[in-house]
Parts: C-alpha cells; sequence; structure tokens
C-alpha cells in the first residue's frame, strides 16, 4: 500500500480494473481453498453439471428435482500433448449433500462444519426468480455445491473422512454406509442444547464473545445483502430507462438528414448500454453468494458454540452429584444433617438404623463417589479436549473468513469500476457520434 512506502499522501490511480473472463470465474468459484491436503493431493474434485429430473418421491406423489453430476479424477500432471484422464461421475441429489453436512456436524462437533448453498433464493431483487428450478439459481448452486466440496476437501480434519471419500466415489450404497454409522443416534436434540445454554452456570467467557460476534456478523451480513438487493433493483430500472434513449433517438433520426446517422449511432450505443445490465447483474450475484456463505458459515459457529455449553452443563451437572454424595457421607458420618430430608423424618419416627445398616450405606456411597469421581474426571478431560480443538478449528477459520471477505470485497470494488468505465465508454462513444454530426 501507498502507507508502507512511506509516502505521504494517498493518491487514486485506475489501472486496468477489467477482470477477465477465467480471473472472474476463479474468484467465484473459490475464494480461498486451503493448503492442499493428502485428499486434494490425489484426486480432483468438481460439480460439472445440474439436470432436471422428475420421478416419485416417498409418498409416492411426483416430483421434479434436480441432481448434480460430480465428477473425480487423479490429480496427476499431464504430459504435453497428452490427454487427461477420463473422470469418475456419479449423482447427487441436494438432499444428500444434506444428509452429508448433517452427519459431519454431529461427527466433528468441535468443527465449523462449511455450509451448503442456499436451499431457496433469499434477498432476491424484483427480477430475480426466487424458484429453485431457475436455471440460473441451479447454475449458481451447482458453483455453490462445488465450493462445498472443496471447503471439506481442504479441511485438516474433514478431509479424512471415509463417508465423505465415499460420497464422492460411491453412487450405490453410500446412504446405507452413512446410516450404518449411528450418528443420528450421537445427535443432540435442539432442546437439551437450549436448555443448557440458559442453565450453564460458569459459560467460557470466549465462546460467549464468539456467539455474540457471530450473531452480530449474521445482522451485518444480512443488512449489506438487503442493501446490495435495492442497489440492483435501482441499478437495473436506470439502466433499462437508457433504452427509452435508444429509441427517441432511433426516432428522431428517421427526421433528420445531415444529423440523423449520428443520431442512430448514438441510440445504438445507448441500447447495447441498457442490455448490459442482465449480464452486470447476473456476475454480482455471484459476488453476493460469496456474502451468503459467511452469513450461513455464522450458523455453523454456534452450532460449535452449542455444543461446549452441552458439555459444560453436562460437567457442572455431575460435579454437583458428586458434591451432593459427598455431603450426604458426611452427614451419614457425623450424623448431623444439615438440610431436611424424608429419611431423617424417618429415622425421628421410626428409631435409629443399626451401625450394620449405616456401614453399608457408607460403602455403598463411598463406591458411588468414586464412580462420580470418574465422571467428573471424564467430562473435565471431555471438555478440556474440545475448547483446545475447537479453537484450533476456530482461528483456522477466522483466518480464512477474513482472507476471503477480503477478497470478495475487491472483486465486487472491481466489478463496479468495471461497470462504471462500460458506462463512461458508453456516453463517449455516443458524443463522438454528436461530434460527427
Amino acid at each position: 500500500t501507498m502507507a508502507d512506502s512511506g509516502s505521504s499522501e494517498e493518491v487514486a490511480v485506475i489501472g486496468n480494473t477489467d477482470l477477465t473472463s477465467t480471473e472472474s470465474e476463479n474468484n467465484f468459484i473459490n475464494t480461498m481453498m486451503e493448503k492442499e491436503t493428502a485428499l486434494l493431493r490425489k484426486m480432483e474434485i468438481n460439480v460439472a453439471e445440474a439436470e432436471k429430473r422428475t420421478g416419485k418421491n416417498t409418498v409416492n406423489m411426483q416430483e421434479t428435482y434436480t441432481v448434480y453430476l460430480i465428477e473425480t479424477r487423479p490429480a496427476e500432471t499431464v504430459p504435453e500433448g497428452g490427454t487427461p484422464a477420463a473422470p469418475d461421475t456419479l449423482w447427487r441429489r441436494y438432499s444428500e449433500f444434506e444428509l452429508l453436512r448433517t452427519y459431519l456436524l454431529v461427527t466433528y462437533p468441535y468443527i465449523v462444519v462449511p455450509p451448503l448453498p442456499e436451499k431457496r433464493a433469499e434477498f432476491v431483487w424484483h427480477k430475480l426468480s426466487a424458484d429453485n428450478l431457475d436455471p440460473d439459481f441451479v447454475e449458481r448452486r451447482r458453483v455453490g455445491l462445488e465450493n462445498f466440496l472443496l471447503r471439506v476437501a481442504s479441511h485438516p480434519v474433514l478431509s479424512n473422512d471415509k463417508i465423505f471419500f465415499l460420497f464422492l466415489t460411491e453412487e450405490k450404497g453410500w446412504r446405507e454406509a452413512v446410516l450404518e454409522t449411528g450418528f443420528q443416534d450421537k445427535a443432540d436434540s435442539r432442546l437439551k442444547s437450549l436448555s443448557a445454554m440458559f442453565r450453564v452456570k460458569n459459560p467460557d467467557k470466549r465462546f460467549t464473545a464468539l456467539k455474540q460476534y457471530s450473531d452480530e456478523m449474521n445482522t451485518v451480513i444480512s443488512q449489506l445483502l438487503r442493501v446490495r438487493a435495492r442497489v440492483a433493483d435501482r441499478l437495473y430500472g436506470v439502466y433499462k430507462v437508457h433504452g427509452n434513449y435508444g429509441r427517441v433517438f432511433s426516432e428522431w433520426s428517421a427526421i433528420e438528414k445531415e444529423m440523423g446517422d449520428g443520431l442512430q449511432s448514438a441510440g445504438h450505443h445507448m441500447d447495447t448500454y441498457a442490455a448490459s445490465i442482465d449480464d452486470i447483474l447476473e456476475e454480482e450475484e455471484h459476488y453476493a453468494d460469496q456474502l451468503k456463505e459467511y452469513l450461513f458459515y455464522t450458523d455453523a459457529v454456534r452450532s460449535v458454540c452449542r455444543k461446549h455449553d452441552l458439555l459444560q452443563y453436562e460437567l457442572e451437572m455431575a460435579a454437583q452429584d458428586l458434591a451432593h454424595k459427598k455431603q450426604q457421607k458426611e452427614e451419614l458420618a457425623t450424623g448431623t444433617v444439615r438440610i431436611f430430608s424424608l429419611k431423617g423424618m424417618t429415622s425421628k419416627l421410626f428409631g435409629q438404623e443399626t451401625q450394620e445398616q449405616r456401614e453399608s450405606r457408607l460403602a455403598a456411597l463411598e463406591q458411588s463417589i468414586r464412580e462420580e469421581e470418574e465422571v467428573v474426571k471424564e467430562k473435565n478431560a471431555e471438555c478440556r479436549e474440545f475448547v483446545r480443538t475447537a479453537w484450533d478449528d476456530i482461528e483456522r477459520f477466522k483466518e480464512q473468513k477474513d482472507k476471503d471477505l477480503r477478497e470478495a470485497l475487491i472483486s465486487y470494488a472491481i466489478m463496479q469500476i468495471s461497470m462504471c468505465k462500460k458506462g463512461i465508454q458508453v456516453w463517449s462513444n455516443a458524443k463522438e457520434c454528436f461530434n460527427k454530426m
């Protein structure tokens, strides 16, 4: 930057900001992929195309749905002039991607699991279809699903998962394999997580701060997407109205002799300008999708926080049980009762228990205390391990987020500059036409 070079004043320079199609394509597909994992060194992964199909659903009703073609091929360098190996291909429905992600969430609760692209279009502006079978929406979702697979494949832990590998390579039998893992039995109920969140006595400050951050980030990105949809609406209108200049200039040219050609040409430039907005906003939609990915990532972060609350709550409950049993032991050993109990009341009414009964109760309590101490020890270790692994992944995620969002915003700005330059070009061309009249 300018500041680094010791210059005291900043100069705004507009260089060549037009992106080549491959540059912009790379910007969409992949804002950031981690350092190569063993899986990505071994195979290339693409979601090559989408196809609409019709079939019977589980309740025997006819339905139309979209399937996505996943291509994998060995990641080997092809000698010059050689042909790359033919890819292995299989089709997957969106619901199978959902099942994969649910499995990853349950199996790796300490990881910020990458989100899937939206199921139905959100934050749409008026010309955008909210229909989930709309070809433009399906194409953007195809890009989003490929991004999801690459995110998982580039994750240092998730990329080694066997079920994920089967998802990419085994069309038949994959669903059975994922269900056989029994992951559904390990899933925490929403209600359980919610009650834990409200009843934890000593929440970890770092996780509380992280939860608050993800809530605020969700709000900010939602606002950004709403503003962007409003701007897209306005822009669309402004560009299309320029088409009226084209029509008027064209009609005017018909009644002029010397000025006719110039007006006609200027009208063509205006028509071109009005037509260009469709492609511009379609491209812009990809940048909106990059922001949406982080909108959905905030929920993945909250999911890690919820799991931590649950573990912390279970630890506190176990510690409370242990304290209660130790107090019972003390009361039994000394014969003093600190709190009212039905047992104490019964012994007052029906006489004291024998020494033998008391000793056997004491022995049972001591055994129970030893077991409870073991539970507390285990819960403590589990909680510490969760914090350690979760924090590692959160640090990795933060680094990825900063890099991604910075790149997405820069690309968006470059696109806006490029759009403005095209507008200047159109009016410069029109000016030339007027000059020649």
